[in-house]
Order: C-alpha cells, then structure tokens, then sequence
C-alpha cells in the first residue's frame, strides 16, 4: 500500500554538520559571525530570566570556539543586568582567536572576572550555565573538561545548557565519556536530533529552540535529518467516521502469540488492538489461554491452536497480522511464525517474532511489515552489542531498515520511526513504561492502526505516538511507579476519537 501523510508539519531535526552549514550560509548571507553569536546569547540569557528570575548570581563555564563564546557573551549581559558572575575558563583568554576572543573580550570589559579551571574549585554560582563542549564533539570528553563536567553534575546546581549539554552527542543522543546533566537546555539555528533520542532524555532537561531569524526549511537541499512526532497527527489520520461505518470497514486483525504458559502478552495485545478500532480482532493462541481471553476481553475471537497446522486459514481471512506477543522461541512460534510470515498479508513483528527472525529467517527482507525491536532485540537482527545500538540509535535504526526493509521502530527513550520517508523521533512517553508487557499493548495498536487502512509508515508513526501519549496521561493521572501496560488501552482509545463533532449530545 502507497504510503502518503497528511498535512501536518512536523518540527525538523537536523544533524550537527547541517547546523554548522546553515551557520556558514547564514554568515555568508551578510549577518556577521559575532553578530550572530550574540544573537544566540541574548536567546540563552532570555531563556535564563523566563526560567529562573529569581537567580542573582552565575558561574558561567566556557571552553575554546563559538560555544564557549555564546557563555563570555552571556557573562556580559548578565554582569549588565547588576547579576554576580563567576566566569571559568578551560581555555586561557591568550588561547581564544576569532569570535571567541571577541567574546572574551566583551565579558572582561563587562568587569566580569576570570578564572582558570582546577579540580576542586567553588561554584559561587546559584545557576551553573554549561559553554564548554558545543555540537563538534565527536569523541569522548577527556582531560579538564571531563573533570569540570563531573564536578558541575556533583554541585546538585541547577545547569542550562547553552546549544547541548557538554559530552552529549548531537546527531546520537549518546554520552561521550561524561555528560552534563542540565535542568534546560536552549539551542540555536536547527535543532538536533540528538537532544531527542538516548541518553538525551537524562540530560537535556527543559529545552528551548531559538532559530535565531534562520529559517532552516528554506535551504531545500539540507533535508532534515528527522521529524518531531506530534499529537496533531493523530486527528489528521484519525477523523470521526461516517455514520454508516460497520465493523467490516474498520478491519479484521489477527494476534498470534501466547505459546503454552505465555499467554499474558497475546492478550495484551488483542485488547488494545480492539480498543484502537479495529472492526475484528482474533487471538490465535495455546488452547490452555483461550478462557483467560474469554473472561478478560469476550469480544476478542480467541482460536486455541496446538501448533501451526491448526491456523488453517485464519491467516488469510485477516487483513493484517500481528506475530510476536508471547510467541516463545520454541516449535510452537517457529512454526506459527513461519505461517504468519507465508500468509502475505501486511505483518507487525515484536518480542520473539524478532528473535526468531534474528535466528532463523536472516535473509529474510519485506516492504510490508513493521518491526519493533527494542536494543536488545535490535543487536541480535543486526549481530552486534545492545551497546552498540545505544551508541548510535539513529544509525542503528537506518541500518534494520536497510537490511530488513519495511518500517523499523526502535523503542527507547525518544523511539524512533525509520521507515521511506525518513526518521521521526517521538517526543512522549515516560519511565514508568519500564514494565513488561508494554511492547505487546504497542504491537496491538499497530495492528488496529493497520487494519483501519492507515498506510504502513503512517501507522507506525500514529501508534508510536498514541502509546506514548496514553502512557503520558496514565502517569499523569495516577503516577509513574505501578503503570501497568493494561492501564494504556483505555487511556489510547481517548486518543484516537476526535472530539469535533457537530451538535448536542
């Protein structure tokens, strides 16, 4: 099926090298590199005064380059504005060239004084803000600002981060060695997608874009690197449905999963496939969970099947399958894998579906399916470390999609949609998603998503974002600690029933 998105606008996300070419045009364009250093400076310190308007008093650490620049130039606007400033350096004035010098030279006319970095030093500061690492880094943090990093974590200060908290990687999210933990961030020209994915969710903190005047969608050849999911697609894909609409408009789903003594997941799944519209759901599961599914969900057409000869033609009367939830990695889901896998139909793969794929069908490539591994799983279809993967999400995500085809989605922190149209990076969910069965309740709604007619890429995006956000409105209501993956389907099912309607009820 053609893929094809609504009109919606989704936030770019942009690699720290294409930051840096939109820096180069901008200057050559006529607006002075220091000019434009000063415009990111008076964005950090507005951003500082919205944030914390009560603060008096600054330590301001700057490293070499326009980083460390944007913080001299900060030093100077807070020192004019009556502030107490404490400025660091982990390179010496006679060091700094260019802009950077300039800079310097602004915050010491300013009469803000200067000190060299030693191990040990105070924070006079009642706000830390980080200048000393920008978007460049590409490799570990070492030496003096490795030690200034760990110490400004150790101060329990609050930190703002100017362009990217210091070790973090720009275009990964991943921590280089050490990372500056900031309670906000505020970043300039095109934001990075590596403030959005990873580790990036422990140390980013709040943040702000400021595009200082540069409008990044107009150079046509600098294509985002990713896309920011936001809940206005879900009306978009989603609107009211015609009043004549009957349960076979809306799709016929099939579950299989819950091999004997793992009948949990399937369930899951199935109940929040059927939460998200699906017009049938079937469960094709171990005979011993067909009256756990009666009893928890009757509308759910459950099939006990001892093996995979007992499917018969249940694949092939469903318009959509979902394989994995609690499928084992025994001969029950090898054998009900392969025919879920032979049926033809459009396939969402999760849990074992993903191992067993991993161990037994590696030549296997399909334009059709969508996989959800989560690190883990993600190594094992890419023979490589779960570490690996973390190291650079993105670049793992590109590479399943390469050697997998269809639409990948990498759970975590900021999962992440890899699919023909490029990456999109989900901005929601919370940690008390950190419990099992959660992948199951996102495989369900996949599936419901699919079996309304929502185009493969279009559905992964959509249910990505609906899971997150009823896990969001979950914890909201009720906290983080305790939300179980079965609390999300109701919450879900709010999401994807638009309210524009006309009339009184």
């Amino acid at each position: 099926m053609a893929d094809s998105h609504p009109a919606v606008s989704l936030h770019p996300l942009y690699r720290a090298e294409q930051v840096r070419e939109l820096d180069r045009r901008t200057i050559a364009g006529g607006i002075e590199g220091f000019a434009l250093m000063q415009r990111a400076s008076a964005a950090a310190w507005q951003c500082l005064r919205e944030r914390w308007p009560e603060v008096r008093s600054l330590t301001v650490l700057c490293g070499a380059g326009n980083n460390g620049g944007d913080g001299h130039v900060l030093a100077a606007l807070a020192a004019a504005e009556g502030l107490a400033v404490q400025r660091i350096l982990l390179k010496e004035l006679d060091e700094l060239s260019g802009d950077a010098r300039r800079a310097a030279d602004m915050a010491t006319a300013a009469g803000v004084g200067a000190e060299p970095w030693s191990p040990g030093m105070a924070f006079s500061g009642q706000l830390l803000v980080d200048a000393l690492l920008g978007t460049g880094l590409d490799g570990e943090v070492r030496g003096g600002f490795r030690e200034a990093i760990a110490a400004v974590n150790a101060s329990a200060k609050p930190v703002l981060a100017i362009d990217i908290p210091s070790g973090l990687h720009a275009d990964s999210g991943a921590v280089l060695g050490e990372a500056v933990r900031a309670a906000a961030t505020v970043t300039f020209i095109g934001d990075k997608l590596g403030l959005h994915t990873g580790a990036a969710a422990d140390h980013v903190g709040e943040l702000a874009f400021r595009a200082l005047g540069v409008d990044a969608l107009a150079e046509a050849d600098l294509l985002p690197a990713a896309r920011l999911l936001d809940a206005s697609l879900i009306e978009a894909w989603l609107p009211p449905r015609a009043r004549t609409t009957h349960k076979g408009d809306c799709g016929h789903a099939l579950i299989l999963g819950g091999a004997p003594g793992f009948g949990g997941a399937a369930l899951l799944a199935a109940e929040a496939c059927g939460r998200l519209g699906a017009g049938k759901v079937s469960l094709a599961t171990a005979p011993e969970h067909v009256t756990a599914s009666l009893v928890r969900r009757p509308e759910v057409m459950a099939h006990g099947v001892r093996g995979a000869a007992d499917l018969g033609a249940l694949p092939t009367l469903a318009d959509v399958l979902v394989a994995g939830p609690g499928l084992g990695q025994g001969s029950w889901g090898q054998g009900v894998l392969q025919a879920a896998l032979a049926a033809g139909k459009p396939l969402v793969v999760d849990a074992d579906g993903l191992n067993l794929l991993a161990a037994h069908f590696a030549g296997m490539r399909r334009e059709d399916w969508i996989l959800t591994p989560h690190p883990g799983e993600a190594a094992r279809l890419l023979g490589c470390t779960a570490a690996e993967v973390e190291a650079d999400r993105p670049g793992a995500a590109r590479a399943l999609r390469e050697r997998w085809g269809g639409v990948i989605i990498l759970k975590g922190a900021g999962s992440l949609v890899e699919g023909p149209a490029g990456m999109a990076v989900c901005p929601f969910g919370n940690p008390g998603m950190a419990s099992g069965g959660m992948g199951d309740a996102l495989s369900g709604m996949l599936g419901a998503l699919l079996a309304q007619g929502v185009p493969l890429e279009s559905a992964a995006r959509l249910g990505v974002l609906v899971h997150a956000r009823a896990a969001d409105l979950a914890a909201a209501e009720a906290g983080e600690r305790g939300l179980l993956a079965g609390d999300l389907a109701s919450y879900a099912r709010i999401l994807v029933n638009p309210t524009g309607f006309d009339g009184d009820l």
